[in-house]
């Protein structure tokens, strides 16, 4: 699903030049959930921007694909890179980044838009995205309306209702209470597990990250894998 070869991320402050990401070397198999760690400031979104196509490297190849299909993020055109965003890349945000004046299910509705998608199947794909994150009765509210666990799970709908192949979540429970952390991180686990998604989650929370299959720690720009346990997602009964 991924690879990652030499990639740098470096950003002008000043006169000074601050290397965000040193020499990343990573892969990421098609179905994994690998979760990273690591200090503030030491690479962790940068790293899951590059993945997301949100940014570029300052050198480096951002492999993407299947099935012998690899395409590098890197050397792609704005156009095609967006729209492998809007086909196949899910975002989940510790903010939830909903807009404020839109319902529910007009949240939701939104990831559709760059896709085309007839507005009535839109309507129909975004009812049924928040019914899988059980929200089918809070579709007319505002965020406002909402708690921030429903908040994330609409959040999660949105990311989910366009069929990705992988998703991308930076501290999705990081503004929520423990309970509502185990919810949402159950959920995502389920979601994981029931769509054969690619997951890579940005987390400080120990207890999170040794629930995925993998767990890289970023320091200082680089990315070391220091727990392995490849863990399969559970068969369905």
């Amino acid at each position: 699903m991924y690879k990652l070869t030499g990639v740098t991320k470096e950003y002008q402050k000043g006169r000074q030049v601050v290397g965000a990401l040193q020499g990343v070397d990573l892969t990421i198999a098609d179905g994994e959930w690998l979760s990273i760690q690591g200090p503030t400031g030491h690479g962790k979104t940068t790293l899951l921007q590059m993945l997301g196509g949100l940014d570029r490297p300052t050198s480096g190849k951002v492999e993407f694909g299947a099935n012998g299909s690899d395409v590098d993020l890197a050397q792609l055109r704005e156009a095609q890179v967006t729209k492998i965003r809007a086909d196949q890349i899910g975002f989940i945000f510790q903010t939830f980044n909903l807009v404020p004046t839109l319902s529910a299910q007009e949240n939701v509705e939104t990831a559709l838009v760059p896709q085309h998608v007839h507005p009535a199947t839109r309507r129909a794909r975004a009812a049924q995205a928040l019914a899988d994150v059980g929200l089918a009765d809070r579709a007319r509210h505002l965020p406002s309306e909402l708690s921030g666990g429903q908040q994330q799970r609409v959040a999660i709908a949105r990311a989910l209702v366009k069929q990705p192949t992988v998703l991308l979540a930076d501290e999705p429970t990081g503004n929520l209470d423990e309970g509502t952390r185990d919810e949402i991180i159950g959920l995502l686990q389920k979601l994981w597990e029931d769509l054969h998604l690619t997951l890579v989650l940005v987390t400080h929370d120990s207890q999170i990250a040794r629930r995925a299959q993998r767990i890289g720690l970023m320091k200082n720009g680089k990315i070391s894998i220091r727990q392995d346990t490849r863990k399969a997602p559970a068969t369905p009964a």
